[in-house]
């Protein structure tokens, strides 16, 4: 469910120094942001921002990257940031709609996209938006370089399903898969959870998940 309207979200995201103001000037140019080469990895729809802050924390080898695009749920991300202790400094915020990543990131320069619970959009007609679509699959493609990787975790079957089948018809490789996360004994290794997946997890529901890697360009 999205967090409603908070008075004053914009104009904090926009003084933050954790949020990127007009990321289409820097692209090409990330590793300036971050003041080092490292490979850099982003969610889209990162949410309160609980798996990219704890990635962060875990890999600082990695620059990490948060994409949303609802103020009010980024502005949580932010307050949550600044009551870290202690911070690498690897990670930043974006306020974006994703249909926009490959007019802010260059090709080769992300090496590895997460789509953690996004939005299934269930009907039909709505079906281009969801971000395993052939649609976002291409843009993922302008982005990536040779194996680059999306990951995929979700608990809506459907919705997993239909990702197998988008992957399958773009001419993807399919690296892993399962439907099951967390009683998988080889892909749950170092698994770092959501919000939602904590909460879907508890109700009982199975997590899937899937790695996918660009194939020939159709």
């Amino acid at each position: 469910m999205r967090l409603r309207n908070i008075p004053g979200s914009r104009e904090a995201i926009a003084e933050n120094f954790f949020c990127i103001q007009n990321p289409e000037g820097i692209k090409g140019k990330w590793n300036t942001i971050f003041k080092n080469d490292n490979p850099i990895h982003i969610e889209v729809g990162m949410g309160k921002g609980r798996f990219l802050m704890e990635m962060a924390g875990l890999h600082s080898e990695v620059n990490y990257i948060g994409i949303e695009m609802y103020s009010s749920v980024l502005l949580r991300a932010i307050q949550k940031a600044e009551s870290l202790e202690n911070t690498e400094g690897n990670f930043r915020f974006i306020r974006m709609d994703a249909r926009e990543l490959p007019e802010v990131f260059s090709k080769g320069e992300v090496e590895k996209i997460y789509l953690n619970f996004s939005d299934p959009w269930p009907k039909e007609r709505h079906a281009k938006r969801r971000l395993t679509s052939r649609e976002f699959l291409r843009r993922y493609e302008r982005l990536l370089p040779e194996g680059g990787t999306v990951e995929f975790k979700t608990d809506n079957r459907e919705l997993f399903d239909f990702s197998l089948e988008e992957i399958r018809e773009r001419g993807w490789s399919l690296e892993s898969f399962t439907f099951d996360l967390h009683n998988d004994p080889i892909l749950n290794i170092g698994n770092v959870m959501t919000e939602y997946e904590e909460k879907f997890s508890v109700m009982g529901n199975p997590i899937c998940k899937l790695t996918a890697r660009p194939g020939s360009v159709k």
